[in-house]
């Protein structure tokens, strides 16, 4: 497992790089992605299944991703990508493809399905860490420790 976590890192620092994620970010989102990597390994050696450990990974990912974000003052989607990447369901799609060309519907049916399944799960993770994060900032008021400040008056002020 440990070896796949590695494949895993060295895949999405690629795939960063790709999309050209600046370069001090690179490391971080190969690490994101690794995380949730070994996170998805872990679901799935538990007997959680495919969709539940990608459901968890995916949460965990948004959730590190945003945490980052806010620290290095960068869009979510730099570490999101790369933390989502490793529970994309590319071998089903290419299940669901080959099953079509092949003529088994019956594996059709069940690969799609695991597939849509998901890809579905991916998108609710992704949307519950955004609407959970976003309940931190409301009407101009951002959290900041224990105290409520306005975002105006911070501006204004310089607290």
């Amino acid at each position: 497992m440990l070896i796949e976590v590695l494949g895993t890192f060295i895949a999405i620092v690629g795939f960063a790089v790709l999309l050209d994620t600046p370069r001090k970010y690179v490391l971080l989102a190969g690490t994101v992605g690794a995380l949730s990597g070994f996170v998805y390994l872990l679901g799935i050696k538990w007997m959680l299944g495919e969709t539940m450990a990608a459901f968890v990974s995916a949460i965990l990912a948004g959730i590190v991703s945003h945490i980052l974000a806010r620290k290095y003052k960068t869009p979510v989607i730099i570490f999101l990508l790369g933390g989502i990447l490793p529970t994309v369901p590319g071998a089903g799609m290419y299940r669901v493809v080959y099953s079509i060309i092949s003529g088994n519907a019956a594996m059709t049916e069940y690969y799609l399905t695991e597939t849509l399944q998901i890809a579905g799960v991916i998108a609710l993770a992704v949307f519950l860490t955004e609407s959970f994060f976003k309940l931190f900032v409301r009407d101009g008021w951002k959290q900041n420790s224990l105290r409520y400040v306005k975002q105006s008056e911070k501006r204004v002020t310089g607290r």
